[in-house]
């Protein structure tokens, strides 16, 4: 299944890490320079002017304009589709 983050991107559930607020990286010396090592190695994605949240996946580190707990309804609602498939499944 995907996800839709914001910002024309969208990402295969199964591929996230993590989802976490933007003011936890800037608050954080570690994130800083975790996020600062992603940059100079390319993988970080979209603006983050209006970034509310970070998703950091297998290969790449978006940023979205989207809060975590948009995104975290969104994976909600792909987990209970996929449970609904599965049960579907079951029934055959």
């Amino acid at each position: 299944m995907f996800i839709h983050i914001g910002n024309d991107n969208v990402i295969r559930s199964e591929d996230v890490i993590s989802i976490i607020d933007r003011n936890v990286i800037t608050s954080s010396s570690i994130m800083e320079e975790m996020m600062e090592n992603a940059a100079k190695q390319k993988i970080v994605v979209s603006p983050v002017d209006e970034a509310k949240s970070v998703v950091i996946t297998n290969q790449k580190i978006y940023y979205s304009s989207l809060s975590v707990s948009t995104l975290k309804k969104r994976a909600s609602m792909i987990s209970t589709i996929s449970k609904l498939d599965d049960f579907s499944d079951e029934l055959e």
